[in-house]
């Protein structure tokens, strides 16, 4: 397999949704931003602002498509799009509530009906960073939660770490990477 580019970057999870709230598994359903995911959108956009990024990429999913582009616009750069950032697929458990099998498809001891692997996700995790990081950079990455967790793996950090909505992390290669 291949391993995860050792270069800095930003990474944003997307905004906040109705179903983040509701704590309703998304996966793949396109679910879009909430008031206070745009407002998390324009919040994580002023603390970007001054750091340097050149490069913008983007899960294809609407909920990432719109918090880059809220926070492209601040910066003024446009973005791009890359289908291996797109959150995992949760199969049978989209839409429903995220509970006790979330932890097990982490430790890939379980797969919901339909879904994809962890270790399939972590497999295309690494080739769409692996693309994004290769542009000039910085570069800020804007994808989600699950997609996230596969990173960490990648990272050699713990995947059982959630991470918030519209929050920017600066992420620096190491063993293990760390974050700020």
């Amino acid at each position: 397999m291949t391993e995860l580019a050792q270069v800095p970057f930003w990474f944003l999870r997307h905004g906040e949704t109705d179903w983040n709230v509701q704590g309703l598994s998304q996966g793949r359903t396109d679910i879009p931003l909430n008031a206070a995911g745009q407002a998390q959108a324009r919040a994580a956009a002023a603390r970007l602002q001054g750091q340097g990024i050149r490069t913008i990429v983007s899960s294809t999913l609407g909920r990432a498509r719109e918090t880059a582009a809220i926070v492209g616009a601040a910066l003024g750069l446009p973005f791009s799009t890359d289908p291996d950032l797109q959150e995992t697929f949760f199969g049978a458990q989209e839409g429903k509530k995220m509970g006790p099998w979330y932890d097990e498809w982490v430790e890939d001891r379980y797969t919901p009906a339909g879904g994809e692997t962890f270790a399939a996700l972590r497999i295309r995790v690494v080739v769409g960073l692996n693309r994004a990081l290769a542009l000039p950079g910085p570069v800020l990455v804007i994808a989600h939660g699950a997609m996230f967790r596969a990173a960490r793996a990648e990272m050699g950090l713990s995947p059982h770490t959630r991470t918030e909505n519209g929050i920017p992390i600066f992420c620096t290669p190491g063993s293990p990477w760390t974050f700020s």
